[in-house]
């Protein structure tokens, strides 16, 4: 069983920066893969980054490659996400997920066995 709770979401403006974290329990946090998922109003929860059990691996959703940073830190239980440029369109909840398994299927939901309870990010144009 993993729990999961992000922070650092809020509000910014348009070409600024934020840094979420997700802070997770249990002892066997660097045995999972993790990604980045973001639920605008009205709009479906899509994928944002994930990053491999070890760290080695990223892959990053097209609207974000070049201005986000998927990393972690195994020592922490902490995965973070470095948003930069960020835009309008970035505003959404958004929330970190686990899974086991291979890296494989990141872009998936249904992939994630374990989800947090999410973050607003808001930026103003």
């Amino acid at each position: 069983q993993v729990q999961l709770v992000e922070s650092g979401g809020g509000l910014v403006q348009a070409g600024g920066s934020l840094r979420l974290s997700c802070a997770a329990s249990g002892r066997t946090f660097s045995s999972y893969n993790m990604g980045w998922f973001r639920q605008a109003p009205g709009k479906e929860r899509e994928f944002v980054a994930a990053i491999s059990w070890s760290g080695g691996i990223q892959y990053y959703g097209d609207s974000v490659k070049g201005r986000f940073i998927i990393s972690r830190d195994n020592a922490k239980n902490t995965v973070y996400l470095q948003m930069n440029s960020l835009k309008p369109e970035d505003t959404a909840v958004y929330y970190c997920a686990a899974r086991g398994g291979d890296f494989t299927r990141v872009m998936r939901l249904s992939e994630y066995n374990y989800w947090g309870q999410g973050t607003q990010v808001t930026v103003s144009p």
